[in-house]
């Protein structure tokens, strides 16, 4: 008899990503998990997000009003989710198709994982896969999984990430005076306690555009990434292996970003 699987909220935070959104919510809905909790906390938009929420309002929950920030907007639908799973998907990302069945699946199967994780894809404003070498980078360190390399760079990718329900009630909510790296710190802090499970298929993926924090302010994400990591460890050796992989890292983005010369 195979275990009953949990019931899993998605939250995702919005603003102003009419574009991409019914992209995003497509690819929740469709994945026909038979139990899930779909919670999209607007920061009160006002460009199309509106109406195509209110057309996908039958099979979602949706909120609309202003927030001090992504983090605040993903803390205040966490309060209200009933999933004994949850996660958080951006307006600007996916999932790939079955993610939420191998999540759930892993979970029922696995009561002694608290935070699991897998694979995910970094794709342009067009849906076309990039940055494949930065992929399967992490795709090795995820492999090799290491709370101490944790660290010194951050290999695991928020969209593809789950916890459960009960993981609040000892690490908390998200820290909302972080901008970019929230994420990061919550991995941190999960790490403390929990320890990190690896489901080795892709469930999501992550887009890169111009209106993206990742596509237009990546270079303060590396500065804040390193405040996130002094606040969790005053180790000077995986301080420094940090501050060089940031080197390297903000050159590569530096490299990639570069024209091609005509």
């Amino acid at each position: 008899m195979k275990p009953i699987l949990p019931r899993i909220t998605v939250v995702t935070p919005s603003y102003n990503q009419g574009g991409f959104i019914e992209q995003t919510i497509a690819s929740v809905l469709s994945q026909d998990y038979p139990d899930l909790e779909y919670i999209v906390m607007d920061g009160g938009s006002t460009d199309d997000t509106i109406p195509i929420l209110r057309r996908h309002e039958d099979r979602l929950r949706w909120i609309s009003e202003r927030d001090n920030g992504q983090a605040h907007a993903i803390n205040k639908a966490l309060k209200i989710a009933t999933g004994e799973v949850l996660a958080y998907l951006n307006s600007d990302d996916g999932y790939e198709p079955d993610a939420l069945k191998a999540v759930g699946e892993f979970f029922a199967e696995h009561p002694e994982a608290f935070w699991v994780t897998g694979k995910c894809r970094v794709v342009d404003s067009a849906g076309r896969e990039i940055r494949k070498a930065i992929t399967l980078y992490k795709n090795l360190w995820l492999r090799l999984h290491s709370g101490q390399v944790l660290y010194v760079l951050n290999y695991v990718s928020q969209p593809a990430t789950f916890w459960r329900h009960s993981v609040m009630e000892r690490v908390g909510l998200f820290n909302e005076d972080l901008h970019y790296t929230m994420d990061y710190d919550y991995w941190l802090r999960m790490e403390r306690v929990y320890r990190l499970h690896f489901v080795n298929t892709y469930l999501a993926r992550f887009r890169i555009h111009a209106a993206s924090k990742s596509g237009t302010t990546a270079f303060r994400q590396f500065d804040e990434q390193l405040a996130v990591a002094r606040s969790h460890t005053r180790n000077p050796v995986l301080l420094n292996f940090h501050i060089v992989h940031n080197v390297l890292a903000t050159r590569a983005y530096a490299m990639a970003m570069k024209k091609p010369a005509r």
